[in-house]
């Protein structure tokens, strides 16, 4: 008789509480997630960390960060290896993704995703032909116009092409073919060029309706006697290229009617050449246009095979004379980098633990680290 008599209080009981949560669930309001609006403009030294998350490699991120206060910002998710790159204007990033109806396989969707980079919320998207190349993210493998009237995607099926996106119509226009080609390095507001197989450059013209006009090609290298590195960097139609090799730096002036192909010049003197030191890394060089300075990732112990290792050890130079100014060491070996374009430049190194190292290039001290803030960090974004 007790076990029953405490059933029937225990039912009622449990009764009572179900109906007093109910009342009280039907009189509270709905929760919400607040969100945080980013500044607008942008602090000159905000950075985008592209993560291809390599342990999965279904879906990615690009984790948004204040490196002078050492502050993560917010997150952009991305789908699977999404080259990804900022409007002139730092109103959007755009993100080329790729999408499985069954997460990693099934029907494969292709999109162009705009985000607004106050609000770090979907502005568009436009889907795009399934041909976008599935490699590690660099940065020409995504970019916009001069105007940022078009985006340009690289497409690798194994044949090569770029996918032409109006901004404005929110549409593609054109898919331009480059064979034997690879990637599209922006050039003013209606070319972009591809670096070739043979050792030439190819520059494509548009029209405002983004259809091909014009192409052309000029020597630049000799692919059987020195290894190109494709992942150069720029300063607004001038671009820099490294070999693996021989340490040399090869300029490219496309600012005319024709690429107008700038003197070589050498990382290494012979001493250091005999000692082993050579370029290498992902994204292995970085440009800050308001101090001419060119920085590379060096190994001190080069090897043919390994020269996409990264490294703690970063050289500075003069673009204009070519000099090595200074030697710049991390705490912990940096993959990608990328110099801030403001008169009082960061370098920002993304390490192997998925951190971001931090140099001040008016002194080129190290001025601190950020931990964790990506998994795979294959580029670093700024303004």
């Amino acid at each position: 008789m007790r076990t029953n008599r405490i059933s029937v209080q225990s039912a009622l009981g449990l009764s009572l509480l179900v109906l007093g949560l109910n009342s009280a669930r039907a009189d509270l309001p709905a929760d919400t997630i607040g969100q945080t609006t980013l500044a607008f403009p942008a602090e000159p030294h905000r950075a985008f960390i592209v993560d291809v998350e390599f342990e999965s490699f279904v879906a990615g991120r690009i984790t948004v960060v204040d490196p002078d206060q050492k502050r993560v910002l917010g997150m952009v998710p991305t789908g699977f290896a999404a080259p990804s790159a900022l409007s002139h204007d730092g109103k959007l990033i755009y993100a080329a993704d790729i999408w499985y109806s069954r997460g990693t396989r099934g029907t494969r969707t292709d999109v162009l995703t705009a985000w607004d980079t106050s609000t770090l919320s979907p502005a568009w998207e436009v889907l795009i032909p399934n041909k976008r190349a599935e490699s590690l993210t660099q940065r020409y493998g995504l970019k916009t116009s001069g105007d940022d009237r078009f985006v340009y995607v690289y497409n690798f099926t194994p044949s090569t092409s770029v996918t032409v996106v109006d901004t404005q119509s929110k549409a593609v226009t054109s898919e331009i073919a480059i064979p034997g080609c690879v990637l599209n390095y922006p050039i003013g507001k209606r070319r972009f060029a591809s670096l070739c197989g043979d050792g030439s450059l190819q520059v494509v013209t548009i029209n405002d309706e983004g259809k091909e006009t014009a192409r052309s090609r000029t020597p630049f290298f000799d692919p059987n006697a020195e290894k190109l590195v494709e992942r150069a960097v720029n300063v607004d139609d001038t671009y820099y290229f490294t070999t693996t090799t021989t340490g040399t730096v090869r300029g490219v002036d496309f600012s005319g009617d024709a690429p107008k192909i700038l003197p070589s010049w050498s990382l290494v003197n012979d001493e250091e050449k005999k000692a082993g030191w050579a370029p290498g890394g992902w994204q292995l060089m970085a440009v800050a246009p308001k101090l001419n300075r060119l920085y590379v990732l060096m190994h001190d112990a080069h090897e043919p095979m390994k020269w996409e290792d990264p490294s703690t050890f970063i050289w500075a130079y003069d673009l204009k004379t070519g000099k090595k100014i200074a030697t710049l060491e991390a705490p912990a070996p940096i993959w990608s980098m990328q110099a801030t374009g403001d008169d009082k430049p960061l370098l920002l190194g993304a390490d192997v633990q998925g951190g971001l190292q931090i140099f001040d290039l008016k002194t080129n001290q190290h001025t601190g680290a950020m931990a964790k803030v990506a998994k795979t960090a294959t580029q670093v974004m700024s303004y």
